[in-house]
């Protein structure tokens, strides 16, 4: 049976390096062609040595593929990914142009735009373990961010079941792969390590996409979110531990196994989520698909506390487009993503 032919636009940066990785030991795709500004007309495996056994050279122009994955930057990947939904290619989008329902938002938040808001309703959310048959019958698909994937997935049993007041608070910290390739002083080497510092207070780009599904998820509600982001010294890897107050009654003295059992009945069916035991660690999930999530109650204040972890460029990007992938062209969800945690 002949593979499904693949190419990745913008194969230079993080989330497509990491894209190309798991796709050449994806059994049922081929990867036939990437593009790059930066690297055109070089080979895959001189750019990247770690890549060198996919032997393809870096083209201006993406080839004829049945799949393609934008790893465009916000704003220009909808300028790329038009055209290619014209011809009916489908299409799985790691930028965030295609992620939020309200055209509006892209000027408040990204600055610009929107220059095809007839598409975003077509564009299904990439978070398979909310939207699974609407991603399945999609021609494009927007892939969550990193932030979001970890904070939503940690908060969606509780918000859908209405088990939480409104007022949440969502703390994460990320490693530096988070902020891409681009030099800049913030993430050199000597500012970031033995360093941790919060950024964005006034409000992250990922913000609207997380109060957006939380809405989705209880429509009856509109959540009052505080997320505060950190950028810590570590490469790959996002830790969120998102709060809020129980609504009383909801939950009583053995809170703790009603809590764990709900997110337990939630998740059972899911391959990239587990409900663990014990507080997750980044290392946990440093070079997999999983998100795990700890849920408890501190019984003291009657606060919900979840705590999550994934690797950003896995489960918050790459290992998830391909999950996406995978529904879209009638493939089992976990096909070329069983691998284990890298350890130590």
């Amino acid at each position: 049976m002949s593979k499904t032919k693949v190419g990745i636009i913008n194969v230079s940066g993080y989330a497509g390096i990491e894209l190309a990785r798991l796709l050449y030991q994806h059994p049922q795709v081929e990867l036939t062609s990437v593009t790059g500004r930066s690297a055109t007309g070089q080979k895959l495996g001189t750019v990247f040595p770690h890549l060198a056994g996919i032997d393809l050279t870096i083209e201006a122009k993406l080839g004829e593929v049945d799949l393609a994955f934008s790893a465009m930057p916000h704003q220009e990947s909808a300028k790329e990914i038009i055209p290619l939904l014209d011809r009916g290619i489908k299409v799985v989008d790691i930028s965030a142009d295609f992620r939020l329902k309200d055209a509006a938002e892209y000027l408040s938040w990204y600055g610009f735009t929107h220059p095809a808001p007839q598409l975003l309703e077509q564009a299904v959310y990439g978070l398979t373990e909310l939207y699974r048959s609407q991603v399945a019958s999609a021609q494009l698909v927007a892939n969550p961010g990193c932030y979001p994937t970890g904070a939503i997935l940690a908060l969606a049993p509780v918000v859908k079941a209405g088990l939480i007041e409104p007022d949440i608070v969502i703390d994460s910290k990320s490693g530096v792969s988070g902020a891409g390739r681009t030099l800049s002083q913030q993430t050199h080497y000597s500012e970031v390590n033995e360093d941790a510092t919060a950024y964005a207070l006034d409000g992250h780009r990922h913000l609207p996409e997380i109060i957006q599904e939380l809405k989705r998820l209880h429509p009856g509600q509109s959540p009052s979110v505080t997320f505060v982001p950190h950028l810590i010294p570590m490469t790959r890897g996002i830790l969120t531990t998102c709060y809020a107050p129980l609504v009383s009654g909801k939950v009583a003295d053995s809170g703790k196994k009603k809590l764990k059992q709900l997110y337990l009945d939630f998740y059972q069916d899911e391959p990239f989520v587990k409900v663990v035991e014990l507080p997750p660690h980044t290392k946990h999930t440093w070079g997999n698909n999983l998100c795990l999530i700890h849920p408890t109650v501190d019984q003291r204040t009657g606060r919900l506390i979840v705590i999550s972890c994934i690797d950003n460029l896995v489960k918050g990007a790459a290992g998830q487009a391909i999950q996406n992938m995978n529904l879209m062209l009638g493939l089992p969800e976990t096909t070329g993503l069983q691998a284990l945690a890298i350890y130590p």
